[in-house]
Parts: structure tokens; sequence; C-alpha cells
């Protein structure tokens, strides 16, 4: 034994080895190291760069092709009101004053025209038609800011490149306001007038909001001002850009600030989205810092972890030499203990899989209370309607059973027992836009029992309803308004009409009658409350829209839980057509309002 313990060459043999391992890894380690600096200067770096500037052109685009598509928008827009003969007629027929009965006439039909053609969405402040000498002929909503007169753009419009190549020009007022400006011209050639479409400001300034940490500047050809994101305060002034012959780009200027740019071809504006060179290249520099940092700490961190790690590696060897060194004759059967509890990752993805479950658990609770919680809602605002339809109807069958009218109560308890049904069968689902029709066609059946020839009606029907889904009881409760509010004190015949129009993914419902109309401040008043309910079923207790005993908040907001920002609401008396008013209900299928 003594020989053995000598060619072991005691503990020298142990320390040769670990430190054979030691510097092993640490070439390895050292070389791993060079490759990922490389990697991280050549292929993270650079391209970390390229990518940061590339978004930034990409942001300019963006907004460039917004205020574009915006254009475009109004270019069709005028192009749905020129597609109309009747505009040509109109403006054909003669000199009329303002104030004539003439005038007022073709004034009026001049704005029926153009409300057709803008559609639910009015992106616009204003749409003024012109005649051939530039005199305003009508305006749609006749704001105070409109331009009077055309002639200051009518000896410049020659100018205008899109005013020869397009047909129409973007046309800066001295009120710095800018129109859409197009010739009402027809196929032939033959101009009649001119139409001006007042741009609404407050969407340019929304298109350059919205860009962190960076400025927005948006210039015409003339480099004056379209919008600026944020505004400019008094005494501020547009900084001078380099003049550049590329379309867009992006390049440092002066003042050590990236400056982004992009020209629409269509509107000859310039989006410039300005940003300080230290944001740009924080995530660049950020990168950079981490790496130096990161190979840093790993250096040192390895060489612990080596040291340590070679020196368990060879732990059983060591193991084995202490176990040679103690063998004699005696304990010839003697083992190393080679076994590992090292099982803590085992444990840990145990519990992680653990956690998962009951994550999921909780999620599918939470999902499963908002269901219960909208369904809920939607039947405490559902049962404040059906008592009060139900009372009505039946208080109509009485007095027509006490005029002996037994057909009359016969049909009209047929008609009662297809709206209860409608009502109470499965009233947690929504029901298609036919069925909520139909249901509307048996109240407006009971009452006419009453009525007779004093009330006309007319509901629209088409099989591409069936395609939309609503609650129930929505357009029956404002048709009860009118039978009860609205012919108070009006004259027979009267006259109720629903009508249903489906395109582009929206669907809208009028609701019209020719009765007396709401009262001055009413529909403001109406509109407040739909604005403040939030809602909330039993927040509207105290907050109650006259409309039969039940309310308008109620019924708006039961349309508000199943298309939130989706739906559009709005109720406006006839000011220019006779008497009544008009309850309009616009819904996307799919696109938030806002």
């Amino acid at each position: 034994m003594a020989i053995f313990n000598r060619k072991m060459g005691g503990g020298r043999y142990q320390v040769s080895l670990q430190t054979k391992f030691f510097l092993t890894f640490m070439f390895l380690l050292l070389i791993v190291l060079g490759c990922f600096l490389v990697y991280v200067n050549f292929l993270v770096i650079q391209p970390l760069k390229e990518k940061t500037e590339n978004e930034m052109k990409m942001t300019a685009a963006k907004v460039s092709d917004q205020l574009s598509l915006y254009i475009n928008n109004q270019n069709q827009l005028s192009q749905r009101i020129l597609s109309n003969k009747d505009v040509f007629l109109l403006l054909s027929g003669g000199d009329y004053p303002g104030m004539t009965l003439e005038g007022l006439t073709r004034s009026r039909r001049l704005k029926d025209i153009m409300f057709q053609a803008i559609g639910p969405s009015l992106n616009i402040e204003d749409m003024i038609i012109y005649d051939l000498k530039g005199a305003e002929v009508a305006s749609y909503i006749g704001g105070a800011g409109n331009p009077t007169s055309l002639v200051p753009f009518l000896k410049e419009n020659g100018k205008l490149a899109t005013w020869n190549a397009s047909g129409y020009a973007l046309y800066r007022q001295p009120s710095n306001r800018i129109s859409f400006v197009r010739a009402i011209m027809n196929q032939n050639g033959q101009v009649y007038g001119y139409l001006a479409i007042q741009l609404d400001q407050e969407y340019l300034r929304r298109s350059a909001a919205g860009i962190a940490d960076s400025i927005v500047y948006i210039l015409d050809p003339e480099h004056q001002l379209i919008s600026s994101s944020p505004v400019l305060q008094e005494g501020q002034k547009v900084p001078d850009f380099a003049v550049t012959q590329a379309v867009n780009g992006i390049y440092l200027g002066s003042n050590q600030n990236y400056v982004a740019y992009d020209k629409s071809a269509q509107t000859g504006w310039t989006t410039y989205i300005v940003t300080s060179k230290s944001y740009v290249l924080g995530p660049v520099n950020t990168v950079k810092y981490i790496s130096i940092l990161l190979i840093t700490a790993l250096i040192l961190f390895s060489f612990v972890f080596i040291y340590f790690s070679t020196k368990n590696l060879l732990l059983p060897i060591r193991k084995l030499r202490s176990q040679i060194l103690r063998i004699n004759y005696s304990n010839m059967n003697v083992k190393a203990d080679t076994r590992s509890n090292n099982n803590e990752l085992i444990q840990l993805n145990e519990a992680f899989q653990e956690l998962l479950e009951r994550l999921q658990e909780s999620i599918d609770r939470e999902k499963l209370a908002l269901h219960e919680e909208v369904k809920a809602r939607n039947s405490a605002l559902q049962a404040q309607i059906a008592p009060h339809f139900i009372h009505n109807v039946l208080y109509l069958i009485s007095i027509a059973a006490q005029e002996g009218k037994n057909t009359v109560v016969s049909e009209m308890c047929k008609h009662l027992s297809d709206s209860l049904r409608y009502i109470v069968s499965s009233p947690y689902q929504h029901v298609t836009l036919t069925e909520e029709l139909k249901h509307t066609q048996h109240y407006l059946s009971l009452i006419q029992h009453n009525f007779e020839d004093d009330l006309e009606w007319e509901i629209d029907e088409d099989e591409r309803f069936d395609l939309i889904q609503l609650p129930r009881l929505v357009i029956q409760p404002f048709v009860e308004n009118c039978i009860e509010h609205a012919f108070k004190n009006t004259d027979p015949t009267w006259k109720i009409t629903v009508r249903v129009k489906v395109y582009n993914g929206l669907w809208a419902i009028e609701i019209r009658d020719n009765g007396d109309g709401f009262e001055p401040g009413r529909i403001k008043e109406i509109l407040d409350n739909i604005h403040d309910s939030d809602l909330g079923a039993y927040e509207l207790q105290n907050n109650i829209s006259g409309i039969g005993n039940m309310g308008i908040v109620n019924t708006v907001n039961r349309l508000k839980l199943m298309y939130k920002n989706r739906l559009f609401f709005n109720v406006y008396n006839h000011t220019e057509e006779g008497n009544g008013a008009t309850v309009q209900i616009i819904a996307s299928l799919s696109k938030d309002f806002y």
C-alpha cells in the first residue's frame, strides 16, 4: 500500500487534473464569449439601429397615408354628390335669392342630397355648394367659419396641380382652415358650380397625435403648417427642414435630431417626425451597454462556476481515491456513494404545472362570473319594459271587450299571445332584427284596433335582417313612445315609419313619426343622461327619461351591453320637413366608433 500511495503522488495528481479541467473550460468559455460579442455588435446592434430608423419612416408613412385616405374619402364623398343628377338641375335652374321660396326650396333639396351622401359618419366640419360666381347657394350645417365666397380661390385655382390633374384642390382659407374644393361638372365637362368640404381640423390634429417622444409636423407644398403634435404655442415656429428630392426617408438634422419624412403624392403634404438622437439610439445603446455588462458579469460568474464545477466534477474521483486509500484485507467490499439527490428541477416543474392548472381554473371562473353578470343586467333592464307593455295591451283589449268587439278581442289576444311568447322565451338570448321587427308589427296591429284609420304605419322587411343580432324589446318601446306621447296635440292621420338600412358592415334603424316632436332642451337632456349612465342598470333609477314610464336610457343601455363602443344613438326633431321626430340607432358589426 505504501508503494501504491507513492505512485498516486499524494494530492498532486488531483490538483493537476482539476487545473487541467479548469483551463479547458475557461478556454472554451472565452471562445463562446468572443463569438457572442461579435454577434451582438454586427448582427444585433446594427440591425436594431436600422430597424429603429425604418420604424420612424413607417410611422411617417402611416400618418401620411392616413391623411391621404382622409382626403380620398372626401373625394369619394364629392363624387357621390356629383353622381346625383338633381344637383345639376338645381344649379342650372337660375339664380334665386336665398330668402325667396325658390331659393329656400333649392337649398333644402341640396341639403337632402348632401345628407344622403354623407351617411352615418361625419368627419367633416361642413359642406357648402357655390354657384359659378363663387357665391354660396346651400350649406349642410351653416357654420360661422365657412367662406362666404370662393372668389379668392377661383382666381388662383389654375396654379394648383391637383386642380388640373384630379379635378379637385385643397384650399387654405385666410383663417388657415383647409377646404376640399371640387368643380360640379357633368360628363360633358360643363361646370355648374363648386362644392367645398370643410375638413375637420380636430381630425387633422388627431392624425398627428399619439407618437410618443416625437414632434410631428404636417406641411403643405408651400411649407405652411397644416397640423402639429403637440400644438404649437404662440410664438413658436416650424423648424427649417432639409430640402430633399426623395419622397420619403430619414436624416440627422443639424440639432442632432432624427427627422423622418414622407410626402403624399395625393395631397402634396409632407409629414415630418422629429425625434431626439438619444431616444432613437436609446434601444441600441441599451443593448450595447447591457451586452458589455452581461459579458463582464458572465466572465466573473464563469470563473467561480467553472472552479466549483470542476471541483464537483472530480468529486467522484476524490471519493474513489479516499476509498482506495482505506481499502485493506478486512474491508474489500466497501463501495463509493455515487447517488445524487438533485431533483429540484423536477419538483419545480411539478409546482409550475400545478400553478398553471390553478390559474386556468381561476380564469374559467372569472369568465363565467362576467357572463352571468351581463345576463343579469340585461334581464334586469328588460324586466322594466315587459310589464309596462303587457299593462298597456291588456288595457286596450279591455276597451275592445267593453265595446263588444268580439272578433277584435280574439285577434288582439292572438297578437298578445305571440308577443308574450316572444318576450318570455329564452330571455337571455339575443334575437334577430327580423324577429324584433315582427314583434313590433304585432304591437302595432294591437294598437291599430284602437285607432283604426287614424293610425298608419310601415315597417321595412328584408332577408338580410336575419344576420343582425340585438337584444329583445328594442324597437317596440320607441314605437310605443310615439303612440303615447308624440300625437297628443297632433290631428290624425298619425304616421309611424320604421326604416332599416344595411351597408358596409353597418346597420341603421330610424323610427320616425309626424307628431309633436320633443320639447326644447329635452333632446339634450336625454343624450346627456345616456352619456352619463355608464351602462349600469341600477344607476338608471334616479335618471329616467320619459318613454312610456320606462326610459330611453334603459333601452339604449341594453344595446350598449351588446355593442359597447360600436353603437351610435341620436334623437332629432324635423325642423324643415313638417312636424315629428326621429330616433336613430346605428351600430357596426365589427368596428368601434370611439
